[in-house]
């Protein structure tokens, strides 16, 4: 049985996502970011960047336990050990790489410092919330042109492509208004398509569950934030 650490972040969901669609058991022990937990000696030894999610597989490779961190590297993990959720012929598998690492070059970044700038930056920061929003709207177009012509980011297949981007893209009406994702109708299809897996209802029921058991954002003690956006007396710089 897989072991996943996290708590209810996209990076995390899309994990999830993937455990569940490949019907792979396993069982998740929170990390409660927002309290710090991440930082535990426990599990920096586990990933030394101090972030979810985490995997540790029992039956890696060659049989022997293996623990893998950043959910890029956990998806094509995942996808290799079941040789599911990655396209067999040769071009879609390749775009379905391109569109996995635009998700972890630009999808996760931009929204990420989107996200902070709204929620946890101080006042006076409209330059960096303005940069970020139009960032995370332009790689957003891409994506809606990409869907223009295809099913999935991959082309016809649903991919960990999908998978990756599908948290952060859901989230659209969230953090920028649902006139936001109107603007997008591709995106949206595509986001509607993936909302009716049943696999990824599970999921986000699931996530759901661990969200009830680890600390809000909002909750947050302003030491614990500190530490874990690296300001105040945490600064290296």
């Amino acid at each position: 049985m897989i072991t996943l650490y996290g708590m209810g972040s996209p990076n995390v969901v899309k994990v999830y996502i993937a455990l569940e669609e490949l019907a792979l058991s396993y069982e998740v022990k929170p990390v409660d970011v927002f309290n710090g937990q991440q930082f535990d000696d426990a599990f920096l030894k586990l990933n030394p960047h101090a972030k979810v999610p985490v995997i540790i597989d029992p039956d890696g490779p060659g049989g022997t336990p293996y623990t893998c961190f950043e959910s890029g590297a956990i998806l094509l993990y995942l996808a290799e050990k079941t040789g599911r959720l990655l396209p067999t012929d040769p071009v879609a598998r390749y775009d379905s790489y391109q569109w996995l690492m635009t998700q972890m070059s630009t999808v996760g970044p931009m929204f990420g410092q989107m996200v902070h700038f709204i929620r946890f930056a101080p006042p006076g920061n409209d330059y960096s919330k303005s940069r970020y929003q139009t960032q995370a709207i332009r790689v957003t177009e891409v994506i809606d042109q990409r869907l223009s012509g295809a099913a999935y980011l991959s082309g016809a297949e649903y991919s960990i492509a999908d998978i990756a981007t599908y948290p952060w893209l859901r989230n659209i009406p969230a953090l920028m208004g649902a006139d936001v994702l109107a603007k997008f109708p591709n995106v949206a299809r595509w986001v509607k398509t993936i909302d009716e897996r049943p696999a990824v209802q599970k999921a986000l029921a699931a996530v759901d569950a661990v969200r009830a058991r680890t600390t809000p954002f909002d909750k947050a003690e302003p030491v614990n934030l500190d530490k874990m956006f690296g300001r105040g007396q945490f600064a290296a710089a």
